[in-house]
């Protein structure tokens, strides 16, 4: 299998890596199926390719599989979970519905290029690792016509996981903060894990299990300078490094974060992966191909950089405090509503109000102040509270402009600051767009 490849099912579509696959496929000529399980995200990341709705962790049996392969000849899986989000997530998406898609990829006479991770070993301390193994074997064992393709830290144009990790800590002002800074790590640019992809799909690179690493591995620190002179950021005054026993606790507090929906580059899979390093054999894919995987600072040069890669990873550096900050001063609003509602009554009892009217609609708009706190928090609503927020805060606005508006004149300007924390709520909006 196959110089003449025509049709090919790509698992995790619209992801960092499967977006790319994508298009690379589609440069070549051919046609491009994708599965995934949000339909609305895929019709935004890729609007012209069809991307058939599908959730892995449920297509568990080789009948679950059989209508997606009908007039396929290669599947890319490109899918993946780094933590488990809800019990046995993992092995149902990276073991369970891989050996599943190989029985049925065997009877179909379908291929399998699957891309999986560097150091991804069934002794590896991490369930990732070790889901990812147990899926790579379940294929190898299956008789299927199978690639595995095992990349290292993935470099590119665009960041998620710990690429996003990098550009964040890169985008710390004055100081540069640096954990495991002796970890070693061995990274690969996105387009020479595409142009993998692309050889295994059409059958210019041999099937087998290949490290997509570069030779050289660096230490954790001098990847994270070398991204930062590479996103143009000015050079630290100061480098901090962090006592390993930090590290914990930051990936509790992310782990917590993770179970309302958050996907932070800190949870504590991805620092138990970069303790164990990110570090491959490169020699299968140098014997096969002729050719080595550039080293970092190449393949960093060959990337252009511009304002809006900084400007990206400030963002990704922010955006804990903004959220943090929307929920605190809408928590306080809230709760000081409660507190003081004797006071804040008295001003519309001045206004004319009955004291049981003044007095539940201060408490009234004080429990939404507390519910839209609390909303922001939790990921999935996190979009809809800001737009919630700059709601209120209008209804404030032009109430207290109709009713009180002798407040525009206070001297403490109640009604002026609540202008920039409905700008503060509309950025925030922005930088939650996901991809």
């Amino acid at each position: 299998m196959s110089q003449q490849a025509r049709h090919v099912l790509v698992l995790g579509a619209y992801g960092f890596i499967g977006t790319q696959v994508v298009r690379a496929l589609r440069q070549e000529g051919i046609e491009v199926t994708g599965l995934g399980r949000d339909p609305a995200a895929s019709a935004r990341v890729l609007p012209d390719v069809v991307v058939r709705h599908g959730d892995m962790r449920h297509m568990q049996s080789p009948e679950d599989w059989h209508p997606y392969l009908t007039g396929i000849d290669v599947v890319i899986n490109c899918a993946g979970a780094l933590q488990d989000t809800a019990s046995g997530d993992l092995e149902k998406l990276h073991h369970d519905a891989v050996a599943a898609l190989a029985a049925a990829a065997t009877s179909a006479e379908v291929a399998i290029v699957q891309v999986s991770a560097a150091g991804a070993t069934q002794e590896a301390s991490t369930e990732f690792m070790r889901s990812k193994a147990r899926g790579d074997a379940a294929l190898l064992a299956s008789g299927a016509h199978v690639t595995i393709l095992r990349p290292g830290l993935v470099v590119g144009q665009g960041a998620f996981g710990g690429t996003l990790l990098l550009r964040m800590l890169a985008a710390v002002p004055v100081i540069q903060p640096v954990a495991l800074r002796k970890t070693p790590v061995q990274s690969v640019m996105i387009d020479d894990v595409t142009d993998a992809v692309v050889a295994a799909a059409i059958g210019r690179l041999p099937t087998g299990v290949y490290d997509l690493v570069e030779d050289t591995p660096h230490s954790l620190e001098d990847v994270v300078s070398a991204t930062r002179r590479w996103l143009g950021f000015r050079p630290p005054r100061l480098i901090l490094r962090v006592p390993d026993w930090i590290l914990p606790v930051a990936a509790r507090l992310a782990d917590v974060a993770g179970y309302l929906g958050w996907r932070s580059p800190l949870r504590s899979t991805a620092i138990a992966v970069l303790k164990d390093g990110v570090t491959g054999n490169p020699l299968a894919y140098r014997t096969a191909t002729g050719r080595s995987i550039p080293p970092l600072d190449q393949a960093l040069r060959s990337i252009s950089v511009g304002r809006e890669h900084r400007l990206d990873a400030r963002m990704a550096l922010m955006m804990p405090v903004v959220i943090a900050t929307l929920c605190l001063f809408w928590f306080a609003s809230g709760l000081i509503g409660v507190w003081q509602v004797e006071s804040a009554a008295k001003l519309l009892q001045v206004a004319g109000w009955s004291a049981l009217l003044s007095k539940a609609s201060v408490v009234f708009w004080s429990f939404v102040d507390i519910a839209l706190a609390i909303a922001v928090l939790y990921r999935p609503w996190a979009g809809r509270a800001c737009l919630a927020m700059v709601a209120v805060s209008l209804i404030y606005l032009i109430s207290a402009t109709i009713v009180t508006p002798a407040l525009w004149a206070d001297p403490l300007g109640p009604m002026v600051k609540v202008i920039p924390g409905i700008m503060l709520a509309l950025i925030a909006h922005q930088m939650l767009e996901a991809r």
